[in-house]
């Protein structure tokens, strides 16, 4: 598993070069393809290059979460993200009575989704790279460095 803070880092670096998807599906079609925030924490965990993008991404969102959900660096990536946002994380019925946290629904909706109050629109590049940044020194504080040998 990537290192929490390296994916968060990278992630950052992505959206600053590349800019995010905030539209249908997790992936916008281009000659370098923007991605919704979760997808880019699944590119950067994986270490793919646009020609490798999963063409989920453009076509087929809950085949999307699900290849998310399947890296355990992307998600630990997401969820530093989550604990750091002003909302609480949503959660989702998977059987009658039992609610699991939606991480990805989380930080995908808001890196997309207007703020309710001023202003009123979704977070900038910037916003989202701060919290970025935020969820990486909030890692930082929360784990203690290796003691030396």
């Amino acid at each position: 598993m990537r290192d929490t803070r390296t994916v968060l880092q990278q992630m950052a670096t992505h959206i600053d070069h590349n800019g995010l998807h905030r539209g249908e599906q997790f992936a916008q079609p281009g000659p370098v393809p923007r991605l919704d925030i979760c997808a880019v924490a699944y590119v950067v965990a994986e270490r793919l290059t646009p020609d490798r993008y999963p063409a989920e991404f453009f076509t087929d969102e809950v085949a999307s979460i699900r290849l998310i959900e399947s890296s355990a660096s992307a998600m630990a990536a997401i969820q530093a993200i989550s604990h750091v946002l002003d909302s609480a994380v949503c959660e989702t019925q998977i059987e009658p009575g039992t609610w699991v946290p939606d991480y990805i629904e989380h930080v995908s909706n808001w890196a997309a989704t207007a703020s309710p109050v001023h202003p009123k629109r979704p977070p900038t590049n910037a916003e989202v790279i701060g919290r970025i940044h935020r969820a990486i020194n909030t890692l930082a504080i929360q784990t203690p460095a290796a003691p030396a040998a």
